[in-house]
């Protein structure tokens, strides 16, 4: 490999430096060498990945080893080439005839040395823009001169010496010219960044505390405030390999793959300040810039909206503007009906293709024309503003539309209506967003039924930017310039005055849910009051200046901790809108509970004050849709307690209880960004957005839990619309549908470790357990319904009355003891009695086909009657109970004749349908056999194998290399491949992807062979070197008109431009097209590799792209890459976006497994290695006559 080739990505793995610093090594500042090396032996050293040079410097690198870094996962810092690299000698500054050897690295930012070059962090560092001169001084020797500090260097000869001073000076000279650059662009050369934050820490080991600043992606290690200013460093630590863990209460740790750097800050307040800091660091490490370029193409979007800062990364999606991250903060602060916010760099599945043209559209240009057209220049902010003044700023600038340019149509509602009817149906984006800010109703009516609202008149005008920001602003609040009167919003009422004081003991706030109990010593103990709507906590009574504080309005969420949660044994967290988390406890259970009831009125309004009527759990306030008001959000109010959620929703008089175990379903759907929970009921569906996503994720898991089972008595379990467990109804169900003819059922038993499993999912969340055939036999899930019922607490006829019931079976006179059953069933719990009559009705049809099932009134008598009665076989009377039951059901429960009729058809029309679907080959009970062949489609590398439900295609490659005795050998990747004729083309199946599917969707010109896959470890290593998860190109296509209809005009291949995501396949005429001529979701796409010939592809690197409709409709289309290289990349990519990046398993099991021999009837289904004539048999046998399988089931 020549220095010239690119060097193949390497598999990152930890690597392990021994630190250089001791435990108890100390920072002397008196000694004239702590400048350069002694002092700063505690620093870990490292080094600058390596990559592609510029044309002048390639002959002056020699073959340079890898370095540490270069073997870690990059983040959103670009990697920068190292221009030079090697061995030093260094001398002091004082001129010391004592040299130390140094391993030096220059790149287009800094110059390094370090003790090693293994070393992970430097031991100081230069920047490039800092070095004003270099020059020689003598054989071998030369300097680097900054304004501050000379640097001499010696080198082992005078050409290398040379060499090293024209590096220096081509890096300041091409640093320099970059700058002048950068004045007419701002994109081009990234400036001076200033710290996110700044200031002195104590670090273990050292003696003087050291300056550490926090700026973009990296942490940056000074010795003192003066070199910060200076530039001259000790070292800098990528964040992209970083992470923050609290230790105590003033200390934290940054550990990396190389060291554990433990730092010490003055307070606990600065030390959450820090933590955030360096969080956000290692967020901005591991984002990326690809939305932030394109939207900053817009000259307007480079700077802040509001306070001008250049390259801003954060956005508000409703109004529209690009701001930095500190009015990102205040914005936040405004509450998601006046401000949602996103990060341009972090939140990539938000910024769809048609969001960020919409930037590029309106942007801070129009946003600010509307919003800031009347900013006096005393009350405008700069980048260096206060948080204070940022805040006052912003809102009187969205909240109130105090700067605003006003519509001439402003206080004139109908006339506003009117006009952004009118405006939607055009380009006039600004116009649109004029008419908002000054009143016009997003979902006002149009006048048309047919498009009733705005956004459905964009729509029918084809308006997709128009619709993007209508969607965006359905839930913003319109400004409002008069403060005093209340908003409105139900919540933002003057809350009434709560006053309360005493100690508290609370933790450093969070940013996230608290996964881990808090130990007691996590817990700082503060004096907090609450007074005046803001919550203040101080070091101690007597202090005057607060800690920290929390307003009211600012509160979302109160949620009271199950007792030991944390410490101390009572806990509650308060989650405010600034995506926030305080943790607070006692261990006095009355002093607790004031305090919650005190925080609780302080933020609750009036409106919802029942809510505070009985102890809750949970309590606050959510964004949702109900009824027939889904177009826009509301705020409304709800408390958790128990299994009960209740909510006060605005408009309504009173709170509306849902019983959350009682729910036809819980769902989430969306994006891991744009979560929403939704809670069916009878008669209406709840629908909670998850906007605020830390209080929501609390919530989330609140529900869930809650609407779980709570225990093991019926009354605690999961109910239906009829009272019926649904563990129950699921069993049921699922026999019903699978195993009415099963022979034997009920009777026999399931594996015990299945049906274990199979009982402790259903008793964990019935909902969620959906029981499918192929995936589940029916013997487990009718053994799983036995043991429920077996292990009830108080049994199904409960403890009180069983003896009554067994004592009713000896009544002989038949009416008499008829009505004695009924009387007893009336006395059970309302879910017993529900339960009883599922459970009997249940049985009464599986005997009824008995001829088949062999199950008969008696037999089911015998099985159920120990069961239900819990008598372990021991009293006759059990199974004579059940026995009556089922022979007297209709009598017994009340059927009429409609409910039995219906009852009746419906389950003979399963077994029909069953019997036919069987007998059609349609549908399988057992296993299917298919033939797969080995390599090439041969009549001696044929295999016929079983194919259960459960079988992946990885487990069928093993199947067939097992059956050949072939050996798996390392980097030989053995795949199944699904081959089509006709079409000319394959498809290597997922490793995971279930084969029974497939299997039953071959045509008579497909099969199935399992063979080597060639290209994919260039695929894997293309997949482990790229960067983001899309891909976009030139290809040439062209889509079947036969399917179709309609084609491209010559018929043939066309270039077009492909975009590739997480979520579609997108098509455009050419790269400067904005709205896409076809796009395709990714997921339900099926890639084959190759073109049939008689279409004439282009090239001979084609796949076939088919894509089924929910019509089940089949279009496919044809594209051509122009070499072999691209073909893999874009196949890989196809792979790894349907499958979330994993193309290949981590750990194949690779291990031979013994193939039994498995009849049925009297065929042979698996082929024996030692026989080829028992293997012509079976498979002469099975192409006679396939039924004959089935008929000995």
């Amino acid at each position: 490999m020549t220095k010239e080739e690119p060097l193949p990505s390497r598999v990152p793995r930890a690597v392990r430096v021994a630190s250089l610093l001791s435990e108890g090594e100390e920072l002397s500042g008196d000694d004239a060498e702590d400048e350069d090396d002694h002092a700063y032996e505690g620093i870990p050293n490292g080094g600058w990945p390596t990559g592609g040079l510029n044309p002048p410097f390639r002959s002056l690198i020699p073959d340079l080893p890898p370095h540490p870094m270069d073997e870690l996962p990059g983040g959103s810092t670009p990697i920068t080439p190292v221009i030079k690299a090697g061995w030093l000698d260094k001398n002091p500054p004082q001129g010391s005839y004592i040299y130390q050897k140094r391993w030096v690295r220059l790149d287009a930012d800094y110059l390094r040395y370090f003790d090693s070059n293994k070393d992970a962090y430097s031991k100081r560092f230069v920047p490039v823009a800092g070095i004003c001169r270099v020059a020689a001084i003598g054989d071998q020797k030369f300097e680097v001169i900054t304004n501050s500090r000379t640097f001499a260097f010696r080198a082992e000869s005078d050409v290398e010496r040379n060499e090293w001073m024209q590096a220096l000076q081509q890096a300041v000279a091409e640093l320099r010219a970059r700058a002048r650059l950068s004045s007419a662009s701002l994109l081009g050369v990234r400036g001076t960044e200033q710290p996110d934050r700044a200031g002195s820490l104590e670090l273990r080991g050292f003696k003087n505390k050291l300056y550490v600043a926090v700026a973009g992606d990296k942490v940056q290690l000074y010795k003192n405030l003066e070199e910060f200013q200076l530039g001259i460093g000790i070292t800098f630590i990528d964040m992209n390999v970083g992470n923050v863990k609290e230790v105590d209460r003033r200390s934290f740790d940054l550990t990396t793959p190389y060291r554990i750097f433990s730092f010490s800050a003055d307070s606990e307040s600065e030390k959450e300040q820090w933590l955030e800091a360096m969080q956000g660091a290692i967020a901005e490490a591991l984002s990326t810039s690809e939305v932030a370029e394109r939207i900053w193409a817009a000259a307007p979007n480079r700077f802040c909206a509001d306070c001008g800062a250049p390259q801003p990364d954060w956005a508000s999606i409703n109004l529209c503007v690009v701001i930095c991250k500190s009015c990102a903060g205040e914005h936040r602060g405004l509450g998601a009906g006046v401000s949602k916010v996103r990060s341009l760099k972090m939140d990539r599945k938000v910024w769809t293709e048609t969001l960020i043209q919409l930037f590029l559209q309106l942007g801070n240009g129009p946003g600010n024309h509307f919003w800031a057209a009347n900013v006096p220049p005393s009350e405008a902010l700069q980048p260096s503003s206060s948080p204070g003044a940022r805040r006052y700023h912003l809102e009187a600038k969205y909240r109130e539309g105090k700067y605003r340019r006003y519509h001439p149509l402003f206080g004139n509602q109908e006339e506003l209506d009117k006009a952004l009817c009118a405006a939607v149906t055009t380009t006039d984006l600004a116009e649109t967003q004029a008419l908002l800010g000054c009143g016009a109703g997003v979902s006002c009516f149009s006048g048309d039924p047919a498009a009733p609202t705005p956004l459905a008149l964009a729509e029918q005008a084809g308006q997709t930017l128009q619709m993007e920001f209508l969607r965006n602003n359905q839930s913003t609040e319109v400004p409002r310039l008069d403060s005093g009167k209340p908003l409105e919003k139900h919540y933002s009422v003057i809350l009434p005055t709560v006053s309360h004081s005493g100690f508290l003991y609370k933790t450093a706030s969070a940013g996230k849910p608290l996964q881990d109990r808090r130990a007691r010593e996590e817990f700082s103990r503060r004096w907090c009051v609450l007074s005046d709507g803001v919550l203040s906590y101080y070091e101690n009574e007597r202090a005057v200046t607060p800690n920290g504080e929390i307003r009211a309005n600012e509160i979302v969420c109160l949620a009271v901790s199950p007792l030991d949660t944390h410490g101390f044994e009572h806990t509650f967290e308060v989650y405010t809108e600034g995506e926030r988390l305080y943790l607070f406890g006692l261990e006095n259970a009355e002093l607790a509970h004031e305090w919650v009831k005190c925080i609780a009125k302080a933020f609750v309004p009036p409106l919802a004050e029942d809510l505070l009527a009985r102890d809750f759990e949970r309590l606050g306030r959510l964004p949702y849709k109900a009824g027939l008001s889904l177009q826009q959000a509301q705020e409304g109010w709800f408390a958790l307690a128990g299994s009960e959620l209740r909510a006060v929703f605005p408009g309504g008089p009173w709170e509306e209880p849902l019983q959350l175990r009682r729910l036809q379903e819980l769902s989430i759907q969306g994006d891991n960004e744009n979560q929403v929970l939704v809670l069916v009921e009878r008669r209406r569906t709840l629908y909670i957005q998850g906007e605020r996503r830390l209080d929501f994720m609390g919530w989330l898991g609140a529900i869930q839990k809650a609407a779980a089972s709570l225990g093991d008595t019926l009354s605690e379990q999961q109910l239906g619309d009829s009272d019926i467990p649904v563990i129950v109804y699921r069993c049921v169900d699922y026999i019903t549908q699978c195993g009415l003819t099963s022979e034997g059922i009920y009777r026999k038993c399931g594996q015990t470790s299945k049906t274990q499993r199979l009982l402790e999912s259903l008793r964990q969340d019935a909902r969620s357990v959906h029981l499918k055939e192929g995936e589940q036999h029916v013997d487990d899930v009718s053994s799983a319904l036995k043991r429920f019922l077996r292990d009830l607490p108080d049994g199904l006829f409960t403890r009180a009355q069983r003896l009554a019931w067994l004592e009713a079976s000896e009544i002989e006179d038949e009416e008499e003891k008829i009505s004695r059953y009924r009387e007893l069933l009336v006395h059970l719990p309302p879910v017993n009695r529900a339960t009883v009559k599922a459970l009997i009705s249940h049985l009464y049809c599986v005997q009824c086909f008995s001829d088949t099932n062999q199950m008969n009134t008696h037999n089911l008598a015998i099985v159920f009657g120990p069961t239900l009665f819990q008598t372990d076989g021991q009293d006759y009377k059990a199974g004579k109970v059940v026995e009556d039951l089922i022979n007297h059901y209709v009598v017994v429960f009340s059927v009429d004749e409609e409910e039995l009729r219906k009852q009746r058809e419906e389950v003979t029309a399963i077994v029909k349908m069953r019997v036919a679907g069987t007998a059609s080959g349609t549908q399988h009970a057992g296993d299917f056999i298919c033939t797969v062949y080995l390599e090439e489609k041969k009549v001696e590398t044929e295999q016929h194998v079983k194919i259960p439900a459960s079988m992946t295609a990885e487990e069928l490659a093993l199947e067939i290399l097992d059956r050949r005795n072939v050996s798996i050998r390392e980097k030989d990747y053995w795949t199944c491949f699904e081959v089509n004729e006709k079409e000319e083309a394959e498809r290597p199946l997922h490793f995971a992807e279930k084969v029974l599917p497939i299997v039953h969707g071959l045509g008579i010109d497909s099969h199935l062979v399992v063979k080597k896959y060639q290209s994919m470890e260039a695929m894997l290593l293309y997949l482990a070197s790229r960067v983001g998860d899309t891909k976009h190109g030139m290809m040439k296509f062209r889509e079947d008109r036969s399917l179709l209809g309609l084609g491209l005009p010559s018929g043939g291949f066309h270039d077009r431009y492909f975009i590739l995501n997480s979520s579609c396949l997108r098509l455009y005429k050419e790269v400067r097209s904005h709205r896409p001529e076809k796009e395709w979701p990714v997921k339900s796409l099926k890639v084959y590799l190759g073109v049939k010939k008689k279409l004439r592809p282009p090239t001979c690197w084609g796949f076939t792209v088919v894509h089924e409709t929910e019509k089940h409709e089949k279009q496919q289309w044809y594209l051509c890459c122009d070499t072999q290289m691209e073909l893999r990349e874009w196949f890989a990519t196809f792979l790894s976006v349907q499958h979330d990046g994993l193309v290949w398993p981590s750990e194949p099991s690779r291990v031979s497994r013994a193939v039994p021999e498995v009849r049925m009837g009297s065929v042979s289904l698996i082929p024996l290695r030692g026989s080829e004539n028992e293997m012509r048999r079976s498979v002469a046998a099975f192409t006679a006559d396939p039924l004959s399988l089935l008929r000995h089931v």
